[in-house]
């Protein structure tokens, strides 16, 4: 028993670190793909939107973005809350205003303009991005609002007990054509439209923005697949 015991908190230590460092590695790697201005990802181009109107800083500006959609998780689904989901949308936003004020001080300006650099950093930060991404889902701890809306209703579709009638008709239809609209098409809509309302705010929409609207989420999940094995 006293083995058993001492054999948890490593676990969730491990767990917890994971995520952490998940959080902090995107954080760095969004920094970079904002200053690259090729696009970012969808999320992150509703906020440049936002703070396209509304004089404050970006981390301050997903914030409140993620807040919003917290409610909506709160409402339809606690279990999507956890470490992972305060740890993403109260920092993350923060740790890229914090990389971005370093590249600030220690690059020379206009060190971003240049299309070498731009391309360049591209594919790194990509990747950089969506390992930081894969960690802290992969730590189990949570998912950020933004990530779990689509997990909720895709399900609520699935599971359209309890329901009105009209609903249920609805989800009778989609439960009916899964090809349809599985959790991925769920998460590619969910994807385009915030990036609509992200170009429609102004916005970096660009060629990274479209193809993360489609290809991210399956990849950020193919890769935290992956990385489940460092935590069993």
């Amino acid at each position: 028993m006293e083995l058993k015991c001492f054999a948890r908190p490593p676990k969730f230590r491990n767990r917890l670190i994971m995520m952490l460092l998940g959080v902090l590695v995107q954080g760095f790697g969004l920094s970079v793909l904002i200053r690259l201005n090729l696009g970012t990802d969808p999320c992150t181009s509703l906020t440049q939107g936002v703070i396209n109107h509304i004089p404050i800083s970006f981390g301050t500006a997903q914030l409140l973005c993620q807040l919003v959609l917290f409610l909506f998780v709160i409402r339809f689904d606690l279990g999507m809350i956890g470490f992972g989901t305060v740890g993403n949308m109260v920092f993350m936003g923060y740790i890229a205003d914090f990389f971005g004020w370093i590249w600030t001080c220690l690059l020379p300006p206009g060190f971003f303009e240049s299309r070498f650099v731009r391309l360049g950093l591209l594919v790194p930060a990509l990747i950089v991005f969506i390992f930081g991404a894969a960690a802290y889902m992969a730590a189990g701890l949570g998912t950020s609002p933004y990530d779990a809306v689509p997990f909720i209703i895709a399900r609520r579709i699935k599971e359209p007990r309890e329901r009105s009638v009209r609903f249920r008709r609805t989800a009778v239809f989609f439960s009916r054509h899964g090809s349809r609209l599985s959790f991925r098409g769920v998460r590619m809509i969910w994807d385009v439209c915030i990036m609509a309302a992200g170009a429609l705010l102004g916005g970096d929409v660009g060629a990274v923005t479209v193809a993360a609207a489609f290809f991210l989420g399956p990849v950020i999940t193919w890769v935290g697949k992956k990385m489940e094995r460092f935590i069993r």
